[in-house]
């Protein structure tokens, strides 16, 4: 069965609303799936789904071997795009060897494993052992299906996770992750009738995955947006009539804005501020991300604005919060040790405001520590802080026999050596660990970019690459 097959069930994927949180329709698709090709079905209370595909004649003693991909994907789109994840599909080109979704995110992460582990279930030529197909939910707010998962619900001791997005990269370790909440609560004042007030924000950036971009340089509109309202409060003493930057905890803030008020007559200094930010940020990220933009416009705010202390305290731990590389690998030259990223603020009913951020780490002590600095900085300014979704990294072995056999088929099929490595992503290979400690695993895939933000595309020669890889590994397991 060729690479064809796959990409239409890919394409499939791509027409059924799998949101976080929001995955009952995918649910009942792959039931389908496997209730019209008569192979057994088992459902959890979490959702996920296991399809099971018994061992072709004469593989019966091959160990059996677990095939697993999420079923969720993270819904973004670029500001002023009418699409409703809940209910459209994903509307995607072909372009120069790319499938490109240019105004959303295209679902491949991870829709590409999802059709691997279908196309596999559909094969009746290719010989091989005894096949769960696990497909886990809510995976990227929180790994949460695959903490719902118990002992039992899997037999097999082999896990290929198809959630990788590098092919020529084999991948026998990740990070482990915690989100860090902080809540201001304001009090609502009346905006004097004497001030104006405007709509200042940054957006155009590339945004992107929070673990396997965060050391690309990008720009984060959060932080940028902090920037430009220090500089703004400390010179002009603006009013804060709202904010919003940001969404997904995972993804790097691609926009950023916040409705200001000030006086009449500082409203050139506050422009004059405003596109020297923008200014200096373009500069600043002129190689890695070229094509930010500033958005300034009038608007009559009409609503109350938060108190001034809270607007204080909001504004300066913006400004200190960190952001990004916290630490490279001392072992492993080039891999991110340590991350965090700012990821979003929010104006919430109740009076609440919400700044969600996320920490990665490969060293469990670096993760906490991370996000220690982190409740630090929006503790001293008095904000409420939580943190939740903690799952464990995975920690490579080297002397893995699934590694050593996809080393192998990847050598056969290409010859050339595969990089072994790390990643700075979270998977949920860790947590699989915590339930089942005998697993042994390896994760790979076909190379996807511009992965949780607007434009993610799949190279679909790599496609090709990873579809016989996966065929070769599962004949070569002895």
């Amino acid at each position: 069965m060729g690479t064809d097959h796959l990409l239409s069930l890919f394409k499939e994927i791509t027409r059924i609303p799998r949101e976080s949180g929001h995955e009952e329709q995918i649910i009942a698709y792959l039931q389908k799936f496997a209730e019209d090709r008569n192979l057994e079905c088992k459902t959890d209370e979490a959702g996920n789904v296991l399809i099971i595909k018994e061992a072709t004649p004469g593989k019966e003693n091959t160990p059996t071997i677990i095939l697993q991909s999420h079923s969720d994907m993270v819904c973004e789109k670029n500001s002023g795009v009418e699409h409703d994840f809940a209910k459209d599909p994903i509307n995607y080109v072909i372009e120069d060897g790319w499938m490109i979704a240019k105004d959303t995110t295209l679902g491949a992460d991870c829709g590409i494993g999802m059709a691997a582990q279908l196309a596999l279930l559909e094969d009746e030529n290719l010989e091989h052992g005894k096949i769960e197909a696990l497909f886990t939910t809510a995976e990227e707010t929180g790994l949460d299906g695959a903490k719902a998962l118990k002992p039992g619900f899997l037999s097999g001791d082999i896990l290929i996770n198809l959630d990788s997005e590098d092919e020529g990269e084999l991948f026998i370790g990740c990070a482990g992750g915690l989100d860090t909440t902080a809540e201001f609560h304001y009090t609502p004042k009346k905006l004097a009738s004497h001030k104006v007030s405007a709509k200042f924000g940054y957006c155009g950036g590339l945004g992107g995955h929070s673990g396997d971009d965060i050391d690309k340089g990008r720009a984060n509109a959060v932080q940028i947006l902090g920037r430009f309202l220090y500089r703004a409060y400390e010179e002009c003493g603006i009013e804060l009539c709202t904010i919003d930057g940001g969404n997904k905890r995972n993804a790097i803030a691609r926009e950023a804005y916040a409705v200001i008020a000030f006086n009449s007559s500082d409203e050139d200094r506050v422009v004059e501020l405003f596109n020297e930010t923008l200014e200096a940020v373009r500069d600043e990220y002129s190689l890695t991300d070229p094509n930010l933009q500033g958005i300034a416009e009038p608007i009559k705010w009409e609503g109350d604005v938060i108190d001034s202390k809270t607007v204080k305290n909001l504004i300066y731990s913006l400004n200190f919060a960190p952001h990004g590389v916290l630490a490279m690998s001392a072992s492993m030259k080039g891999m991110v040790e340590t991350s965090t990223n700012l990821a979003s603020v929010k104006v919430l009913d109740n009076n609440i405001i919400r700044v969600g951020t996320s920490q990665r780490s490969s060293n469990n002590y670096a993760k906490s520590f991370a996000g220690q600095r982190v409740e630090a900085a929006f503790k001293a300014v008095g904000a409420e802080v939580s943190h939740n979704s903690e799952y464990p990294g995975w920690q490579p072995r080297l002397d893995s026999k699934i590694l050593e056999t996809s080393v192998a088929a990847y050598k056969k099929l290409f010859n050339a050596d595969p990089i072994v490595r790390s990643i700075h992503a979270g998977l949920e290979c860790g947590l699989f660990l915590d339930i089942y400690p005998n697993l042994d695993m390896i994760s790979f895939g076909p190379t996807i970019r511009g992965v949780h933000a607007p434009g993610e595309r799949l190279d679909l020669v790599s496609l090709d690459k990873f579809w016989l890889l996966l065929q070769e590994i599962i004949k070569s397991i002895k």
